[in-house]
């Protein structure tokens, strides 16, 4: 028999690691099944992934201008995905949240998530920003006109999964071989880019503040758990693999769509 769902001014935070993109994915869709069905409370998964592209349901064929067999050939997957938005990189160096909550307003979901992002910049004197109100695909965080962050989620059933994708250290030059977030002459930037190498926080120190702003920005308590208090096998918690659960399929139904990357 499982737990109660505890009160619903905590938020449980759970660290998972390098996990490949497939399993990430496959968490968060048994996790979205748990949410919905008050087997869970919101729970916000904090993790890195292996280096990959991730095609968003707004992206083109234009926006991977070079063969996949370049892009593999540097060691780069190349994934399709249900999230909003378009293409954007992920690898090791980057810290990636996945939000798994309750929504009854998604513009409000992306703009609390970048307010998260924008404080938790801020306590490292990044001054960042959002710039939403310029079209749905400057959705994310920057600071000036160099692109930090990047958010993309899909809302099904008013639960969200997917999120958003801070540049820490990761290396940058992915971005440089596709048009990243259909914007053709984006510049990424990192916070080690802003604060220089020596000087600024790994992943493991933004993933401590970026949790506690994402809680605050929330108006909750902070609960970290175990991958294992969510189902999530001990021994596999680097490879991401649900214990003992099989995908849940994606459905198109009652769908809500935010934008992103």
């Amino acid at each position: 028999m499982r737990n109660a769902v505890p009160p619903s001014n905590e938020l449980w935070v759970c660290h998972l690691g390098n996990v490949p993109y497939s399993d990430g994915v496959a968490i968060q869709e048994t996790l979205h099944e748990r949410r919905h069905g008050g087997e869970l409370p919101d729970v916000l998964l904090l993790l890195e992934h292996p280096p990959v592209y991730t095609r968003g349901r707004r992206s083109g064929a234009q926006d991977l201008p070079l063969p996949e067999d370049f892009y593999r050939a540097k060691g780069i997957d190349v994934a399709s995905t249900d999230r909003g938005g378009k293409l954007t990189y992920h690898g090791p160096g980057q810290l990636v949240g996945y939000p798994i909550v309750g929504v009854d307003d998604v513009g409000r979901h992306l703009r609390t998530i970048e307010d998260a992002i924008v404080a938790a910049l801020g306590e490292f004197a990044i001054g960042a920003r959002s710039r939403h109100d310029e079209g749905i695909d400057y959705t994310g965080v920057w600071v000036g006109d160099r692109k930090i962050a990047s958010i993309g989620v899909h809302v099904s059933r008013g639960v969200a999964t997917h999120g958003f994708a801070v540049n820490v250290d990761n290396d940058l030059q992915p971005f440089a071989w596709v048009v990243a977030c259909g914007l053709p002459d984006v510049q990424m930037t990192s916070i080690a880019a802003e604060l220089g190498a020596a000087t600024a926080p790994g992943v493991a120190c933004f993933r401590k503040e970026i949790a506690y702003r994402f809680c605050e920005a929330h108006g909750r308590r902070q609960r970290l758990v175990a991958p294992t208090r969510l189902g999530i096998a001990t021994s596999n918690a680097r490879s991401g693999a649900p214990a003992g659960a099989e995908p849940i399929k994606s459905r198109s139904t009652d769908l809500l769509e935010a934008a992103l990357v």
